[in-house]
Order: C-alpha cells, then structure tokens, then sequence
C-alpha cells in the first residue's frame, strides 16, 4: 500500500473536498466494508452497489454525525465520476482492504474522527465565550485555517449572520402588518376559505400583526446557490465566502423570487460584486452588501456593556445553537470504530491520519 497508489490519492481527494459530514468518503468506506464481510459483491460493477450503498453511508451517517445526505442525487452520484471514485479505483481500494483487513474503512473513520475533533475544539471556543472573550474574526480564522473545516466557512458565516440578524430583529420589536386592501363584500366571502387557509386572516378581521422573523432554509446544494436566509418582511438573505461570477451573479438572483436580496460577503469581495452586479443588471435588486467587518462591528455592539444583558448572551446562545444543529459533535465514534475493530487494525506507515 504505496503512498502513489492512485487509489488511495483518489480517496485522499474525496475526503479533502467533503465537508464536515464526510458523506461521499462514508459512502465509498461502507461499500468497501460490505465488499470486505459479505460474498458476490463485484467494485468493478457500479450498478450492483450505486443505490443499495447510498442507505448504507446514511444508516452510518445517522449515527455518527446525526443527519444524512440531501443533496440532489445527480450530486450524491459524483462521488463514482472520473475525478472521484470511478469503480476502477474502487476496485484496487477493495483489494487493498481485504488484504490489510479493513485498513482502508478504518482510514476513512479516523479522518471523520479527526474532522469531528476540529468541530469540538470551536463549539468548546463557542460554549465558553463570554461577551468579553467571543472575538467574530477570530472564529471564522479558526475555520479558514483548519484543514478540515475550511470546506464548511460558508456554513460558519450563514451561523454568524442568521444568529445577529435574528437577535437584533428581536431587540428592535419589528412587526409586519398583513391587511387586505380590497373591501369589496362579495370576493372576500366567495374566498373566505382561502384567505383563512393561506393567509391566516378572515374577512372580518382582515389585518393581522405578526413579529418581524428570520429563517435558516438549511442545507444549500453543492454548488452553494440559491436562498440561505429567508425574512418574513420582505428580502432574501444570500451568504457568500466564495468569488463571484457573472454567471453566479445571475444564477442567484434567477434562483430567488425576492423582489429584494441582501448578500452577506468578505470585505475584499464587496467592491467587485458591486461591479459585478452592475454588470449583469441586478444592482435594483440588492438592498444591501454586508461585510465580515460590518458584522464584527455589529457583534461588538451587541456584546457591549450597553447591550449585552439584553442582546449579547441571547446573541452567543443563538451562535452556540446553530452550530450544534449545523456541525455534528458525535460521542458515537468511538464505540462505532471499536465495535467495527477499527481500533485494533495495524494502519500501514502511509495510511496514517493526523488526528
């Protein structure tokens, strides 16, 4: 098992380029281990395990980082492409796992063993801040700087934004107002039903008050477009970490029907998506660019003395709970690997993981 085999710097790709939850390399070790314990499996036939392994990697998935794929099948199937996992190479790994007797299994789970001891070491920095020690820059440094958790900065800036957004929302008593503005006696009575049903309201009480609110969508998908944040008083709320395009331009605001975005950036991005924006004729759209620094500031504040009874520990609470329900921090691990034996398997010299 040579540090050149193309296998093996195939699966070192895969599980480079995944996020946190490691589905693709879970996917690929749970082929491997059905291979290695049970007769007839053939890696060099990929329509024999393409779909029966998906509901292998989520029973695992579940369990040790508590959720599972919901990325577009299209996607989820990129993991056998050319410049992933084709079964060829697959089918070399399956050789080398046999032989080492679950070497390869074991590698992957210590790389998620390893990725799931990144994600302790931030939510013990998240649960011990305090107003006076919580340092925004200093978090989102810790996850552009640490190998494996640099895939997922995108998730720690959507936490960073929806978490103040939602408290200061709160902290201002914003209300939205409902009311229809058609009188006439006749439709409001013919679709009584619907205005009850869709929008909550009657026709005798036809205005309705509601808090200003936020909300996370949850997962975006791999190519990271879309809608991030939702606001029940009017724009849609897009985080990027990422250089923009024309084309991603475009492509987002194609994707949100909101007549107004607000996009959430790095400073050294916010004058060329300016630019850009102009270009492609979105400029209208956009009601607002926000900036790490911008955030920083507005964390500073809330987290101040003149604010931070009111405002900051419910502010950190918001943090620490996103990132418990976004990141997995698995107890499960452990028992999973011993149970498996992967603890007890001789790693080759070029199979190690730095944990």
């Amino acid at each position: 098992m040579r540090t050149n085999n193309l296998s093996k710097k195939a699966l070192d790709l895969v599980i480079r380029k995944s996020r946190v939850h490691l589905y693709k390399p879970i996917q690929i070790a749970e082929i491997l281990y059905h291979h290695r314990t049970e007769r007839g499996w053939d890696l060099s036939d990929l329509e024999s395990y393409r779909n029966v392994s998906k509901r292998w990697r989520d029973e695992v998935s579940l369990l040790l980082v508590g959720r599972r794929s919901t990325s577009s099948q299209k996607y989820q199937d990129n993991v056998f492409e050319a410049n992933a996992m084709p079964p060829e190479l697959l089918a070399k790994l399956g050789m080398i796992n046999k032989k080492s007797k679950g070497a390869v299994e074991a590698y992957v789970y210590k790389a998620l063993e390893a990725r799931l001891s990144s994600v302790r070491e931030v939510e013990e920095y998240i649960r011990k801040s305090t107003p006076d020690t919580f340092d925004l820059k200093k978090l989102v440094a810790i996850f552009q700087t640490t190998p494996g958790l640099r895939r997922s900065v995108d998730k720690m800036y959507e936490i960073l934004v929806y978490a103040l957004f939602a408290t200061i929302v709160r902290a201002l008593k914003a209300q939205v107002t409902l009311e229809i503005g058609n009188k006439d006696e006749e439709i409001l009575k013919d679709f009584e039903r619907f205005i009850k049903m869709v929008l909550g309201i009657d026709r005798k009480q036809t205005r309705l008050v509601l808090p200003a609110a936020l909300y996370r969508v949850g997962v975006t998908n791999a190519a990271d477009r879309g809608l991030d944040i939702w606001a029940n008083f009017g724009p849609a709320i897009q985080v990027k970490h990422l250089t923009l395009t024309p084309e991603l331009v475009e492509d987002i605001a194609d994707n949100i029907t909101a007549d107004k975005i607000v996009i959430a950036c790095v400073d050294s991005e916010k004058e060329a998506i300016e630019t850009l924006l102009k270009q492609v004729g979105w400029s209208e759209r956009i009601q607002g660019i926000i900036t790490i620094s911008d955030l920083d500031d507005w964390y500073k504040l809330c987290l101040s003395k003149k604010y931070r009874a009111n405002l900051g520990a419910k502010l950190l609470q918001d943090v620490g709970r996103e990132f418990a329900a976004e990141f997995p921090s698995s107890k499960e691990i452990g028992p999973f690997m011993a149970k498996r034996g992967y603890d007890k398997v001789v790693m080759p010299s070029d199979w190690q993981i730095q944990i």
